[in-house]
């Protein structure tokens, strides 16, 4: 849980700051309230497929680009495999064709949405449990953007 938090902080920091070492990086979480070392902040660049780019301030900058590209070709297939979506209470369920709910549930766990405690995949049929009912409404919003 932890280490979900953390990432998700390195994300808005990144999105933030033009950020261009870990030490640099390291500093900036320290400052969120996050306890790191390097080398756990250099585990959590390459879990999250952060790249260098050209940054406007600085020669170089941490960017979430390679995760922006997995998620576009998560998206297509995401659009393709859903059937329906339907709720229960703080449940959020979508139909799928037969055999694609794990790639489809896949894309929803890359999004790292904040309401989403979990996901989990049958064979064409998705749970997504939320934190809370209200959170089923700002979910679904979201996915839909995906549709």
């Amino acid at each position: 849980m932890k280490q979900n938090k953390r990432q998700q902080a390195i994300l808005e920091i990144i999105s933030r700051y033009e950020v261009s070492t870990q030490g640099e990086l390291t500093d900036l979480l320290k400052k969120e309230g996050f306890e790191a070392t390097q080398a756990t902040v250099s585990r959590d660049i390459n879990e999250l497929g952060l790249i260098k780019t050209s940054g406007m301030i600085k020669k170089f900058r941490y960017s979430a680009k390679k995760q922006d590209e997995q998620i576009a070709k998560m998206s297509k297939i995401f659009k393709e495999s859903v059937i329906s979506f339907d709720t229960a209470m703080n449940l959020f369920v979508i139909k799928t064709f037969a055999g694609s709910a794990n790639a489809a549930a896949a894309m929803i766990d890359k999004l790292n949405i904040p309401q989403v405690v979990a996901t989990l995949a049958g064979d064409d049929t998705i749970i997504v449990v939320t934190k809370s009912v209200e959170d089923v409404q700002k979910v679904s919003k979201i996915l839909k953007e995906y549709l």
